[in-house]
């Protein structure tokens, strides 16, 4: 596994008993079905059509059990300061995300995705050549781990989740079940 420079991958950033606990208090919450995957918004509602954060979109602080997520977070270095806003995405087996680069304007230089319930591979590729084969790298994000894209990973490489129902680990062929990400990420306001 070859990662782009700035980017980090953590194993068992959760213990299990942590992943069996957020997971439950996202269920209990109102999962939005408004896209190809279900999402939940804390801290800041991103708005996917227009690709911004506004003041208007805050939606009041993180709750306290993602909150002390974003103090671990600053306690390992990832964070300079407490993030302020968090997406919930729920991707079943089929579903994944395309290659993008998280809104530059719209939050600081650190983004951390922690994955729970099921293992995927991410693909990362130069920016430019998105959609393209080769070129790229990949990594397995297992359940309770945590990966950190910063510097030139954060903003001159894309990353996607393929939609399938599988992937090759090892060689092997892998099913996915239910996984959900957590991406936690500063917002910067310019207006």
């Amino acid at each position: 596994m070859t990662l782009p420079q700035g980017a980090s991958y953590h194993h068992d950033f959760l213990d299990p008993e942590e992943e069996a606990d957020i997971t439950r208090l996202l269920d209990e919450g109102l999962w939005d079905g408004g896209l190809r995957r279900r999402v939940q918004h804390f801290g800041y509602r991103y708005d996917y059509k227009a690709r911004t954060v506004t003041r208007e979109t805050r939606l009041g602080p993180l709750p306290a059990w993602l909150a002390t997520l974003g103090q671990r977070l600053v306690a390992a270095g990832h964070f300079e300061a407490p993030p302020d806003q968090v997406i919930a995405n729920e991707y079943l087996p089929g579903q994944g995300i395309s290659a993008h680069i998280d809104c530059e304007p719209c939050f600081d230089g650190t983004i951390v995705s922690v994955s729970l319930l099921s293992r995927c591979e991410m693909i990362f590729r130069p920016r430019g050549i998105a959609g393209r084969t080769g070129g790229g790298s990949s990594v397995i994000l297992e359940p309770r781990s945590a990966l950190v894209l910063k510097d030139e990973a954060r903003y001159l490489w894309t990353h996607e989740i393929p939609a399938r129902k599988s992937d090759n680990i090892r060689g092997e062929r892998v099913a996915r079940s239910r996984r959900i990400s957590l991406t936690f990420r500063k917002v910067v306001l310019t207006r």
